[in-house]
């Protein structure tokens, strides 16, 4: 994107927060995409599947720009948190190309629409936002779930970091990870102990 101003800044943050999500599936196999890594059954293709749901709603339907697709996963009728995990029959394939499709359609919602353009989001406690409005709501619900996947992963396999070469974590290799870790437990045991 080489455009600058206001809603240009917005898209780039959402779109860092895609990439970073879809970033967290690499290498992994059909079974440690799915694998329930908290007691709520947290997952990675769960948290794609769920954004990809909620771009098509606030992107889609709340400014009369319906996503065309086969029925969601959000649906009124729809099983409790089927949006949060994959079936056996969902593919990667299938969850990633649809979330890239929703995410398509967002993008041509943005660029065809004002920033101050109002859209109905028919749930929730306000019915009317700005477009300016969902983007930052967007964000944050996109870099929320990023923030998921990087602790599921880690849960998954071990691996840590934002973007692979440029980790954003500080040099250790897995000596000084298990001291620095025992360190914090020593410290957490302290201060429960004065508690």
């Amino acid at each position: 994107m080489t455009d600058s101003g206001p809603k240009a800044d917005l898209q780039l943050y959402l779109q860092d927060a895609r990439d970073v999500l879809l970033l967290k599936l690499d290498g992994l196999s059909e079974y440690d995409l799915r694998r329930p890594m908290t007691p709520t059954g947290t997952n990675l293709l769960g948290l794609v599947k769920h954004l990809t749901s909620a771009e098509a709603a606030y992107f889609g339907e709340t400014f009369g720009r319906p996503f065309e697709t086969p029925r969601l996963w959000i649906a009124t009728d729809a099983e409790p948190n089927s949006d949060l995990w994959a079936t056996a029959d969902e593919s990667r394939e299938q969850i990633v190309g649809l979330y890239r499709a929703a995410w398509a359609h967002s993008d041509a919602t943005i660029a065809a629409l004002p920033l101050d353009a109002l859209g109905r989001v028919p749930w929730g406690p306000r019915s009317e936002l700005t477009l300016h409005r969902i983007l930052v709501h967007m964000i944050g619900e996109t870099h929320r779930h990023a923030g998921h996947a990087d602790i599921v992963r880690e849960l998954v396999d071990g691996s840590v970091g934002q973007r692979g070469e440029n980790d954003n974590l500080p040099p250790g290799d897995p000596t000084w990870w298990a001291a620095h870790h025992a360190r914090l437990e020593q410290v957490a045991r302290e201060a429960g102990a004065r508690a």
